[in-house]
Order: structure tokens, then C-alpha cells, then sequence
């Protein structure tokens, strides 16, 4: 009896950690939804690298616009195997490191993600993206990406 415990034990245990260690169900860190809405979730290192920062701002500027919950993980609670950067959308891995868009992703992209689940918009946007402050911000994220 205590054998086949055991045994039904370490199988399932094999299944949930099969491939090294990682969980089989790896999905985000962190709520994959809240409420009907998914969640943008973003894994970064810790302190956060250029990257990271991009998807962040990206993350911001979608915000502005999209009513979009965002949850940001430091890599160092994001659990064993996780890679940062990542980028998750509910359950789906839309970027990481070494792996799918290096682990970066484009305001076009996720953009149009929302467009076509229909993701609600704000009234009225923000004022991130606003006329006098985009140029001078897309100015020093160029000065940023030059710095070697």
C-alpha cells in the first residue's frame, strides 16, 4: 500500500517537474487574468536593463490608451527557469530571453494584439503620448540604445 502511494507519488511529482526542474505548466508568474481582463506581465531583471526598461514603456504606452492590467515580476521572484526579459499576455509567452523577439517587444505589436481581442480603451488618453513630450522622450531612449 505505502509503495504504491509512493509510487503514484513520484509519478506525479515527475510530471509536474518533467524537463530539468522547470514546471510542466510554466506559464506567468503571477495572475494570468483579473477579473475578465488578461494581464500583461512582464518578468525583468533586477535592476532592470535596457530591455527590460523598453517593455516597460511599452507596457505604459499601452496603458495609456488600453485598459490593461500589468503585473511586473523582478526575475529573482519570478520562480525556478524563468528567463528575463519576458513578456506574457494571460497565458501567453509573447517574448523572452534567448528565445521568442529576444525577450523585447514592440508597442506595434501588442497594439495590435489588443485591437484584435477588443481589449476596452480609456475615454480619453493619457498624456504619455502627447505631442511635447514624445520627441524628447524618444531622444533619450536613442541616446540610451548608442551608449557602448
Amino acid at each position: 500500500m505505502k509503495t504504491a502511494k509512493l509510487l503514484a507519488l513520484s509519478i506525479a511529482f515527475s510530471a509536474v517537474f518533467a524537463g530539468g526542474g522547470a514546471p510542466a505548466w510554466a506559464g506567468p508568474p503571477g495572475a494570468a487574468k483579473l477579473g475578465s481582463h488578461k494581464v500583461l506581465t512582464l518578468v525583468v531583471r533586477d535592476p532592470p536593463w535596457v530591455r527590460c526598461n523598453n517593455n516597460m514603456q511599452v507596457a505604459a504606452e499601452l496603458t495609456n490608451i488600453y485598459q490593461l492590467p500589468v503585473q511586473i515580476v523582478p526575475h529573482g521572484l519570478a520562480g525556478a527557469g524563468a528567463k528575463a526579459p519576458a513578456v506574457y499576455y494571460g497565458d501567453e509567452l509573447i517574448a523572452e530571453d534567448g528565445g521568442k523577439g529576444n525577450g523585447m517587444v514592440s508597442y506595434t505589436e501588442l497594439a495590435d494584439m489588443m485591437e484584435v481581442e477588443g481589449v476596452a480603451k480609456h475615454k480619453q488618453e493619457g498624456r504619455l503620448m502627447a505631442k511635447e513630450p514624445k520627441p524628447q522622450h524618444e531622444a533619450l531612449k536613442a541616446a540610451i540604445k548608442d551608449v557602448k
